[in-house]
């Protein structure tokens, strides 16, 4: 779905304090999710009408929703979405609910379907009385972006410019969202507008109360400049300096690992990212770093097969159930 960072879930609330207030204990499922164990957080939410309020069943059954999607059991979720009826004196059901309801056609596929639905969300959100809160701006950012995502992979250009526009003027201290304005215009290929959008994002981070929080973030838009000025040992210095801020900052890694492949040192290149996922496996083991890596593999060695079904095995033992294993092309 979206490859996009989401911030830390706080841990959950004890178990006797759920209890006592008649909540759904939650402990076990998000233990379960925190691990990747989707197959397992499925098996242990499959009958989630135990709840004895109609809006705690809801959240139940996101859960369950979610656990499906995971597991890319799509019409399942889609089924199970289908037959929640939201009891009218109840609250709205979960945003969680509202997302995967909007997001899954686009894995059935019905992408008109999905976009109707996206657009809904976002107006509904934006509608909200208590819009201007931190956590209903985060999720308008979230839908938003996730629109002008697709529109980006359909090559509909105007529309995501518009739509990420539109959300860094609603949240023009937030340089995160401002990047990704930038981000889009590089890959449209319009150079002038990404600078000048990269400009302003240092201007903004500059201001902030805390100029060093964005310290990597400016690092690495840094470095993807000089990739398009094909300056590739000045973006790994760009990347090397964010890792050291951070080890476990995948997106360094990965973009370091391709600086030194397209610089021919295709040997560093696979330590790197051998590194990677043997030091930080939890941050780094996702499926673009492993399709880097097997790439690399097909380019560096004859046997490549043997190395990759070395790599494929040890996936298996420490992945989570969410992970897509084709991506090592075996």
């Amino acid at each position: 779905m979206a490859a996009a960072s989401s911030p830390t879930s706080p841990p959950p609330p004890p178990a006797t304090d759920a209890a006592a207030a008649g909540l759904p204990d939650l402990s076990i499922p998000y233990d379960l999710a925190t691990r990747g164990q989707w197959q397992a957080l499925s098996s242990h939410l499959s009958h989630p009408a135990h709840a004895p309020h109609p809006h705690h069943r809801l959240l139940l059954s996101a859960l369950s929703a979610l656990s499906l999607a995971k597991l890319r059991r799509f019409p399942d979720a889609a089924a199970l979405l289908a037959s929640l009826h939201p009891d009218p004196a109840c609250p709205p059901p979960p945003f969680l609910i509202r997302l995967l309801h909007a997001l899954l056609p686009l894995f059935l596929p019905d992408r008109p379907l999905a976009l109707d639905r996206l657009y809904t969300l976002l107006s509904s959100v934006r509608a909200r009385p208590d819009a201007a809160h931190p956590e209903w701006r985060r999720r308008d950012a979230l839908v938003a972006s996730l629109l002008a995502a697709d529109h980006l992979a359909h090559r509909e250009f105007d529309v995501a410019l518009a739509l990420l526009a539109d959300v860094a003027a609603r949240q023009p201290g937030d340089p995160v969202l401002l990047s990704r304005l930038a981000y889009a215009h590089l890959q449209i290929g319009n150079l002038a507008g990404a600078a000048a959008a990269f400009r302003h994002v240092e201007s903004v981070a500059a201001a902030a109360e805390d100029p060093a929080r964005h310290a990597n973030l400016l690092a690495r838009n840094r470095a993807l400049e000089c990739i398009v000025a094909k300056d590739y040992a000045a973006a790994v210095r760009e990347y090397e300096s964010c890792i050291e801020a951070d080890p476990a900052d995948a997106v360094s890694l990965n973009n370091k690992a391709l600086c030194l492949m397209y610089s021919r040192d295709l040997g560093d290149a696979i330590k790197v990212l051998e590194g990677a996922l043997e030091r930080v496996p939890t941050a780094a083991l996702n499926e673009t770093v492993v399709v880097n890596l097997c790439s690399m593999y097909e380019l560096a060695f004859v046997n490549h097969g043997e190395v990759k079904r070395t790599l494929s095995e040890w996936i298996a033992r420490v992945a989570p159930d969410d992970f897509d294993t084709s991506c090592t092309r075996m």
